[in-house]
């Protein structure tokens, strides 16, 4: 713990430095390489959607020792067509998820597991939603996240510069498209757990981001009247007096998170805790990682770009350039010229 409160007092003091700034093209082609993973997921698999967005009817059994094979099989003898969802709940429910049905084929399902399971009919919970609620829900799901993305880039943009709500807001959309090609890749369920979860992420990414720009606001508050260091460079600077403290709190919120997710939904098979937990978890590590190098190198881009920042570049270059030192001047005949040796004036007496 030592090492790493001294680690963080000499990354503070500018004595140790991790150059972030200056290798943006590295954190750049890392994340693209991200991002075609993600495309390649979202567009070969896809999201699967939840019965709350696409509709659907949900059927779940209590019945300890409940098998997935055999909950299959009765959704089969019932004569539904479509491949239904299966999951356990803990270690005595199991729940069926299939597509929109009448109430011919609910009956028919009921009676099929009711029969499979030796329950009664009655003891089945049975939940039914249209696709026309669902399309609702669909649509307040994106107008939350687009209202939520206007909000915080015009209160970015008021608090701080508008280049840095550009910066944030380009850091939130690569941690939402990792999120999302990630959670198509694994293939959980999009439910509205999934929504909230991916609001939380959003909110805890800026949350990182904010604190990093507020250490770069009060470094380059006065940068144009020194020469001291550029734009990038002060950046660089403050990205490392706050990048422990990025770690250290993401560490902190991911261990929780992990907990829910490993113990709760894998060990404990508490299934309607993993589509929130693994959004957690995946937004939280990527949001650290946007939040150092993704955010800060894109606002200083922006920045250098401005007259000012290339004037100071300048100004800054030029005083750490090395002076060159002169040549000795050859003579005619190509031979070095030194200084000549005076014969010495005899004094006389």
């Amino acid at each position: 713990m030592s090492k790493i409160s001294g680690l963080g007092g000499r990354l503070y003091r500018g004595e140790t430095s991790v150059e972030i700034i200056g290798r943006r093209r590295r954190w750049y082609t890392l994340s693209a390489l991200f991002v075609l993973l993600s495309i390649a997921a979202l567009s070969i698999q896809g999201l699967h959607l939840g019965i709350e967005f696409k509709g659907g009817s949900s059927f779940t059994v209590t019945k300890v020792g409940a098998s997935v094979e055999d909950a299959r099989s009765a959704v089969t003898a019932a004569g539904i067509p479509g491949e239904s969802i299966v999951q356990t709940i803990g270690n005595d429910k199991i729940r069926i998820q299939t597509g929109a049905l009448g109430t011919a084929q609910n009956n028919a399902v009921q009676d099929a597991l009711a029969s499979k399971f030796s329950v009664p009919v009655e003891s089945i919970d049975t939940q039914i939603v249209g696709p026309s609620w669902g399309k609702e829900i669909t649509r307040k799901a994106l107008y939350g996240l687009i209202g939520f993305l206007i909000c915080v880039m015009l209160y970015l943009a008021m608090a701080f510069e508008p280049k840095m709500a550009i910066a944030a807001i380009a850091a939130v959309v690569h941690d939402v498209f990792i999120t999302v090609g990630i959670y198509a890749l694994v293939g959980f369920d999009v439910t509205p757990a999934t929504v909230i979860g991916f609001l939380t992420i959003l909110g805890y990414s800026l949350y990182d981001t904010v604190v990093v720009f507020d250490k770069i606001r009060e470094n380059t508050r006065t940068i144009t009247a020194s020469s001291k260091s550029t734009y990038s460079q002060a950046t660089n600077l403050a990205v490392n007096q706050t990048i422990v403290r990025s770690i250290n709190t993401s560490i902190i919120a991911l261990l929780p998170v992990g907990s829910i997710l490993f113990v709760g939904a894998g060990l404990l098979g508490a299934g309607t805790l993993k589509d929130l937990s693994l959004a957690l978890f995946i937004g939280l590590a990527v949001g650290t990682y946007s939040s150092i190098f993704i955010a800060p190198p894109v606002l200083a881009q922006l920045r250098e770009k401005e007259p000012a920042m290339q004037a100071l570049a300048k100004r800054v270059n030029g005083r750490t350039a090395p002076v060159a030192t002169p040549a000795p001047v050859a003579s005619v005949s190509g031979e070095r010229r030194g200084p000549r040796n005076q014969p010495k004036r005899k004094h006389r007496k």
